[in-house]
């Protein structure tokens, strides 16, 4: 396939026309800075953060990174422990860098805007070859989604597991399923180029919480699901299928 996940990790690998990429989405740098403000002390796991993508680019020979957007995590404009956090990440990279905008991304572009080898996309996404990027937070571009696989990320799946003696436990989830032409065509208002994989990305930050899709009354963030993702799949970071998320 053209995107495959990568063992045990909230991170995939896509062949595209130049070679291949590291995706990962919902990097939310500088997290620990905003639960500070909500009383919630923890250390700065920027180091940690940091060193994982950079193993994950040496694990995968990624000719590439792909951030599916919120790279920062302040809505506004990144600054402080933040800004750091990411021109450090930035400045140890030596291969090219595609940032799809996030809703949490707000001004990036005062700190990308200088870095040749980072490009910054509309939230709506891009293509590259036969693979579409989108953050998720808003409805993707045609072209993207005449891709064989849509990559999103703003959901931050998770799967609630309860063992036979009544415990519980939420772990972060792959979902994977078929697009479904009919919402994306609803909002676009024309007929439109959709018979391809929909591969919605756990999040990268595992400090930030997320849907617990199997979960009744839980409502998705992006707007084209549940509804765009037909016969959807749960997979656990280390490949284990679940089947049909609604019946985890």
């Amino acid at each position: 396939m053209a995107v495959e996940p990568v063992p045990g990790e909230a991170a995939a690998v896509a062949d595209l026309p130049d070679g291949r990429a590291l995706v990962l989405a919902d990097f939310h740098a500088g997290l620990e800075a905003a639960l500070r403000y909500e009383g919630v002390e923890l250390r700065s796991q920027a180091p940690e953060r940091r060193e994982k993508v950079r193993e994950l680019l040496d694990r995968t020979d990624a000719d590439r990174l792909v951030v599916l957007g919120d790279l920062c995590h302040a809505i506004g404009g990144p600054s402080g422990t933040e800004r750091e956090e990411i021109e450090t990440l930035l400045d140890g990279l030596d291969l090219p860098v595609t940032v799809v905008k996030g809703n949490h991304d707000g001004d990036i572009e005062d700190l990308l805007d200088e870095r040749e080898h980072v490009t910054l996309t509309p939230g709506h996404g891009v293509r590259l070859g036969e693979v579409g990027f989108v953050h998720g937070h808003t409805w993707p571009a045609p072209d993207v989604l005449a891709a064989d696989v849509v990559c999103t990320g703003h959901e931050h799946p998770m799967v609630r597991l309860e063992d036979e003696v009544g415990g519980a436990r939420a772990e972060r989830a792959w979902l994977r399923g078929r697009l479904d032409p009919d919402p994306f065509e609803d909002f676009h208002g024309t007929d439109l180029d959709v018979d391809g994989e929909l591969v919605v990305f756990p999040a990268f930050n595992d400090l930030t919480g997320g849907t617990w899709v199997n979960v009744a009354g839980q409502e998705f963030l992006a707007p084209f699901l549940p509804d765009g993702l037909e016969g959807g799949e749960a997979y656990l970071l280390d490949g284990t299928r679940l089947g049909d998320y609604r019946r985890v």
